[in-house]
């Protein structure tokens, strides 16, 4: 399996990164909106230290496939098993393996099946369009139509029975990593493609309107809400902007009260929850934030901290609660198996 030298990918990393700045040029200040009860649970961890992972729920078992680990040293291999978390029993398990190893790609879960759409190839930063289809009950992978435009570290969520597929970062004509260079036109793209399960064909919708990657998505009362993320140059952002499948237009609404990119973002009853992040520049560091949406009152409200800072992760909600789970508690490579629990109060 081929692997990936974390000191050569900083060092590229430090050399594009080290004169930009950090753009959230549109949020509000975390004291300027109000703070509401929830608490962390510190649950079991994920038996693997990973990062750049992708999290999904059948709505009782939670789902980890691919992202980075470390193997030795200063390298990162791409794992291929799935990890299967049981919350009932605060529990794991690693019942299969994955196709191809894959980073940045979107996993949701649909009609018993699990689908991973696009990303990067094992360890590198090449971007792909296969999607690999897993039926929880045969468990057996299947192969789907690909996704037109290869893609990696876009939005994936369900909405009205089909997967959306929304940003990221297509190849670079320069032949440079595109998750670190970023620079050339056209890298990031507002690229937003659908996949029908049914007919397994794509169709294009209109495209969302602030091109960007490393972006979350989810989906709340029949809209898309595609949050945060960052653009060529490696600015983070603090956008919120909302896709209405009826007319196929988006909207902008609030933005983000905290500019950030590689986040975890889910719904849960009438919000929509963002996690975690990085950003790089004069300071790079890593969020350890937790913000949500309510989409009805288009208010932002600030949540407790979470334990453990980090990005590249991922979340599930699954029985009242948010399991926010692995990612890298520094910018760029570092790798955890953290699994953290947010109860909203009530819960």
């Amino acid at each position: 399996m081929p692997v990936w030298s974390t000191r050569n990918l900083m060092r590229l990393a430090a050399l594009l990164l080290v004169p930009l700045l950090t753009r959230c040029n549109a949020g509000a200040e975390p004291g300027q909106i109000p703070t509401v009860r929830a608490r962390w649970e510190q649950r079991a961890p994920m038996p693997e230290s990973r990062t750049e992972v992708s999290v999904a729920t059948d709505g009782e078992l939670i789902y980890v496939i691919g992202g980075f680990k470390r193997e030795s040293g200063e390298t990162a291999s791409a794992p291929r098993a799935v990890f299967v978390y049981d919350p009932a029993r605060d529990q794991w398990t690693s019942p299969d393996s994955i196709p191809e190893g894959v980073n940045h790609a979107g996993l949701v879960h649909l009609d018993g099946k699990l689908y991973i759409v696009g990303g990067y190839r094992e360890n590198t930063f090449d971007p792909t369009g296969a999607v690999h289809i897993y039926d929880l009950a045969t468990r057996r992978w299947s192969e789907g139509a690909p996704m037109p435009t290869p893609r990696g570290a876009m939005g994936v969520t369900v909405l009205g029975g089909k997967i959306h597929a929304i940003g990221g970062t297509v190849a670079d004509p320069t032949g440079l990593e595109p998750h670190l260079h970023g620079t050339a036109a056209g890298n990031s793209v507002g690229t937003h493609e659908v996949y029908d399960p049914a007919t397994d064909t794509w169709s294009r919708r209109a495209p969302m309107p602030t091109a960007r990657n490393h972006l979350g998505a989810a989906s709340l009362g029949g809209k898309i809400y595609a949050l945060a993320g960052r653009v060529p140059g490696n600015a983070t952002l603090t956008a919120n902007e909302v896709y209405d499948p009826g007319t196929d237009r988006w909207a902008t609404a609030a933005p983000v009260p905290t500019g950030r990119s590689g986040v975890a973002v889910v719904a849960l009853g009438e919000y929509v929850y963002i996690f975690g992040g990085e950003t790089f520049g004069a300071v790079s560091k890593t969020f350890d934030e937790a913000e949500r949406y309510r989409a009805a009152s288009g208010r932002w409200e600030s949540l407790p901290r979470m334990p453990t800072a980090r990005h590249g992760l991922g979340a599930a909600a699954v029985g009242g609660a948010i399991y926010v789970i692995s990612g890298g508690p520094q910018p760029g490579f570092a790798f955890s198996g953290a699994n953290e629990r947010l109860v909203p109060a009530g819960g």
